[in-house]
């Protein structure tokens, strides 16, 4: 109920955290070798956040919402992306 209730999955992406997706729900799926597993149908629209730099990882992790990066406003969702280089600096001295 807490993953679909508001949920989103977030992309990292080369490193940083750039937008996310609503997780609309979760189905169980049966792969080619007969093994259940968990389907995530996510929201198509894709909303920009704030740049936040991750480690590398693998599989899930959880953020508490005060540790999600925010939304980048609307009027700012079509700005174009900072250079790599720059939005790494900034997010690395905590300005998001």
């Amino acid at each position: 109920a807490e993953v679909v209730n508001g949920g989103s999955l977030y992309w990292v992406i080369r490193g940083q955290v750039l937008c996310r997706q609503r997780i609309l729900r979760l189905d169980e799926v049966a792969g080619a070798d007969g093994i259940t597993r968990c389907g995530l149908v996510l929201e198509p629209t894709l909303h920009r956040t704030q740049a936040a730099q991750r480690r590398p990882f693998q599989g899930w992790r959880y953020l508490m919402p005060q540790d999600a990066p925010p939304d980048l406003p609307a009027s700012r969702a079509s700005d174009d992306a900072l250079p790599d280089d720059l939005n790494r600096a900034l997010a690395e001295i905590g300005v998001r």
